[in-house]
């Protein structure tokens, strides 16, 4: 063989040699586009932290508005509403005599446009709203006014505040019941739940719960309502046929610091997640047998939380931290901390 033809055959092995690298090199691999999207307020910060699942990093973080705080999304997923309020913060134990004046002009529910990640308006909610619920086809409001003790009515596409119904000094957790008629609203002063009538927009029965209850949260069924008491370390379970208390959950003494506040129920109504503020736990209780099921620590003052669609995660936002947890519920582990904006409150999952 020449010389030549020995370096034209050495040519050809290196050029198939290189297609031959060149076709196994593995290509990278894409990773599932989210199915669905977690999005935090943040009450110091005035802006709505967006979280991608599938990455468990905030992917956008958008100005809302004074001090953002209850979140909830559409019936159709595509609009986010956000109380904003031009009230000053005032925890516990705050003079406030000391607090500068309110700006009501910063009162109101923002509207968020999930598609753009954008804020498209703000609408009245009545003075200082903190949290809120919708009617079943989402064209009402009914906003928790904690300065003014109202629940004030909104009719969303004419933006008008249609009615303002009396409820117990600084009402707080708004809910609408599963079957769309009634929406109950707790007072933390008068530790009780005021019962709306959506027909009528009347109160029509008022339940006595215990010191500072928090949130009101329902079996997809509707045949039970659970309050959380922050300052007794309780949950009471309400019959809601016969509207009164029907029993309650021990979750910790005061002196543990176990502060219930948030809380929400299984896709399948099996259990019931509670958040414990400073107590810095979640609890599941077993809505069964209204036993403890677990506990455990998610981080510091765990305040809003919300699941995943299929019910397998869970999210914290903690509040001194400026994160919020991603807890595997099969091992109830923190599985990562997302850093957010300062003071996270609310979480509201939007997706499928």
């Amino acid at each position: 063989m020449t010389r030549r033809n020995v370096f034209t055959l050495g040519i050809a092995a290196l050029i198939f040699s290189a297609c031959a690298r060149t076709e196994e090199a593995p290509k990278p691999v894409e990773k599932p586009a989210a199915t669905y999207h977690v999005y935090v307020t943040n009450e110091a910060s005035n802006n709505v932290s967006v979280i991608d699942p599938t990455t468990n990093e905030v992917t956008a973080t958008v100005n809302v508005g004074k001090r953002p705080r209850g979140i909830h999304p559409s019936p159709d997923g595509k609009t986010l509403y956000v109380a904003l309020s031009g009230s000053p913060s005032a925890p516990p134990g705050v003079d406030e005599s000391t607090l500068p004046p309110p700006d009501r002009a910063l009162d109101g529910i923002g509207l968020f446009d999930v598609a753009q990640n954008k804020m498209m308006k703000i609408i009245s909610g009545g003075q200082d709203p903190e949290e809120f619920s919708l009617s079943l086809d989402g064209s009402l409001m009914y906003v928790s006014n904690e300065e003014s003790s109202t629940a004030s009515i909104i009719e969303i596409a004419t933006a008008m505040i249609v009615g303002s119904v009396k409820v117990g000094e600084e009402p707080e957790g708004v809910t609408t019941s599963p079957d769309g008629k009634t929406v109950w609203v707790t007072s933390e002063n008068f530790g009780n739940v005021s019962v709306i009538d959506t027909a009528t927009r009347k109160v029509t029965k008022t339940i006595k719960i215990g010191s500072r209850p928090r949130k009101v949260v329902f079996l997809p069924d509707g045949s039970k309502a659970y309050v959380t008491r922050e300052n007794d370390g309780k949950v009471s379970i309400v019959d809601t046929a016969k509207l009164a208390v029907s029993g309650e959950i021990e979750l910790g003494k005061t002196a543990d610091m176990i502060k219930p506040m948030g809380a929400v129920v299984s896709p399948d109504g099996s259990k019931l997640y509670v958040s414990t503020g400073r107590g810095k736990k979640v609890f599941i209780v077993d809505t069964a047998t209204n036993m403890i099921d677990a506990s455990f620590e998610v981080g510091d003052r765990p305040w809003g939380i919300g699941l995943s669609p299929d019910g397998k995660l869970l999210y914290s936002a903690n509040g001194p931290s400026n994160d919020v947890s991603v807890v595997d519920l099969a091992s109830r582990t923190v599985i990562k901390k997302i850093k957010v904006g300062e003071r996270p409150w609310g979480i509201a999952v939007i997706g499928h």
